[in-house]
């Protein structure tokens, strides 16, 4: 497959063979064109910094979704562009950047959905405005509880984020809440009494902490000391020596790479040879594991949503195979969400049938979904929106590497 570039000050147009997208100008409306025969799926991914690996294999993994079928759905063509939510002098998304890629996609009268953000802050940025124009959104990696149901941090969630009165977001990893189960029961079953916790500033921190905690209780798993703290910058050795203090033997970060997070298990680890350290997968990318301290790796334990490869479906492992064979590497874990992301896009136009380029007839088509069989295994959409998935990988590392130490499922 020959892939054409064409880069602009905020998005990458992806002129694949089967499909040719555009990217900028001002076109007006809020719906697709009467009788339109092109559609247009845009994804916003923070292609600089911290992230730039996963998010150039799910931008990969979006082409190859589209690519096998052919850029049609029927008489609809279906193409792509793919927005950069970051900045380089950031190396991280940022809130221009998501709001401007938001704007764009509503303001193309072609656009059908939208595969976005990767982080539950990005999302919660974009969400209103993408609502607002009633297009489907999907996020490969956006978790926290409150974009979808009741329980969230700040109050009037997730209502707040749908001024338009119609849900229409989800995404293809489980919340927070199940992965927050999934974590307590790999700490039941590494001996965990009593845990520490300690949370960066952000939503999703904030997020996954609260779950944990709750999880804990549930599970019988004592939470001894909990923290909000800025992991970035300063001195962390205080806020270690705090830890390692305490009656705790497990320490939990609940924040993303971006937060400081191998600054405080390195601390952490450093003030106390002997805990055990946990974390979410907001954390399971190589930018973490490369500077994380040998010691804190030794005893690292880190949930993800995706199990590795000989564990996978055939379909997945297929999916595996081909896009080795395309872009010639391994694919980060969070291609396959992408992947998977794309093809419920496509298959809710397909739902949709004669009102395929209608963003309302494509939304109600996605939230009919039940028993899909995916990459990802076979799941329904709940009453929250969101996926039935509940099987989680607990990895330790080795050599840098995730490497799978349990297979978790959280019932119910």
């Amino acid at each position: 497959m020959n892939v054409g570039l064409r880069v602009g000050t905020a998005c990458i147009v992806a002129a694949l063979a089967i499909a040719l997208g555009a990217c900028g100008g001002e076109a007006t409306g809020d719906r697709p064109k009467e009788g339109s025969s092109t559609l247009t799926v845009y994804s916003s991914l923070p292609l600089q910094g911290r992230d730039r690996d996963r998010s150039r294999d799910m931008v990969n993994a979006i082409k190859l979704g589209l690519q096998e079928g052919n850029g049609k759905i029927g008489n609809l063509r279906v193409t792509y562009v793919s927005l950069d939510s970051s900045t380089a002098e950031e190396g991280t998304w940022t809130r221009d950047r998501v709001l401007d890629n938001a704007r764009q996609t509503v303001r193309d009268p072609n656009t059908i959905a939208y595969i976005g953000d990767l982080h539950s802050a990005a999302t919660a940025l974009a969400l209103p405005l993408v609502n607002e124009g009633h297009v489907l959104q999907i996020s490969p990696g956006s978790t926290y509880d409150g974009l979808t149901r009741p329980g969230g941090a700040r109050k009037g969630e997730p209502e707040r984020f749908y001024p338009s009165g119609k849900r229409t977001f989800s995404r293809v990893v489980a919340p927070d809440h199940v992965q927050a189960s999934a974590l307590v029961g790999y700490m039941k079953q590494a001996g965990v009494e009593r845990l520490a916790i300690a949370r960066d500033r952000g939503l999703y921190g904030g997020g996954i902490a609260d779950q944990v905690q709750e999880a804990a209780e549930t599970q019988g798993v004592e939470v001894v000391k909990t923290d909000r703290i800025n992991a970035r910058e300063g001195d962390l050795s205080s806020i270690a020596q705090s830890v390692a203090a305490s009656p705790a033997d497990a320490f939990l970060f609940a924040g993303e790479t971006d937060a400081g997070a191998a600054r405080i298990f390195s601390a952490v680890a450093a003030a106390d040879p002997d805990m055990l350290l946990f974390a979410p997968s907001g954390v399971a990318g190589r930018a973490f594991t490369r500077a994380l301290s040998a010691s804190a790796q030794r005893r690292m334990r880190i949930t993800t949503p995706t199990l590795p490869t000989p564990l996978l479906s055939r379909a997945a492992r297929a999916f595996v195979t081909r896009f080795r064979a395309t872009f010639g590497q391994e694919p980060e874990p969070e291609a396959l969400l992408a992947y998977e992301a794309t093809k419920v896009v496509l298959r809710s136009i397909r739902g949709a049938g004669e009102r395929g380029n209608d963003r309302n007839a494509v939304v109600d088509a996605f939230f009919a979904l039940r028993d899909r069989r995916s990459v990802l295994g076979t799941y329904s959409i709940d009453r929250y929106g969101d996926p039935t998935l509940n099987t989680f990988a607990g990895n330790r590392l080795r050599g840098g590497r995730l490497t799978l130490d349990k297979v978790l499922k959280v019932r119910g």
